[in-house]
């Protein structure tokens, strides 16, 4: 059976002065997605040597689940409360998952 998980990278910059801002923001973000059906991961990294600079690692199961999720209120929230936050709009893009196998996630 082929893999079916979908992953996205979105990229971030943030304004400097809104790094904390950002990150509780995005960590409570995090927090509510993990508890969606459809995701199977959903990483914050913050660069070492860049504190602006982040990766939101998005793991979903289905083809379906990532529009599901930006339909909920904890996305919605998060969007429009890290708009102003951003030195330059979010990038994102899209993988398949190779390996681990699907079940490893």
């Amino acid at each position: 059976m082929p893999n079916s998980l979908r992953v996205i990278h979105v990229q971030v910059h943030v304004k400097p002065e809104q790094v904390d801002a950002f990150r509780e923001a995005t960590l409570a973000n995090a927090r509510a997605s993990v508890k969606e059906p459809g995701i199977a991961r959903f990483d914050v990294l913050q660069d070492a040597e860049d504190p602006t600079r982040f990766v939101l690692v998005e793991v979903y199961r289905t083809d379906a689940a990532p529009a599901e999720h930006k339909q909920t209120a904890h996305y919605l929230r998060w969007r429009d409360l890290v708009a102003p936050m951003m030195a330059v709009p979010r990038m994102s893009q899209k993988y398949v998952n190779v390996f681990p196998e699907d079940a490893g996630w």
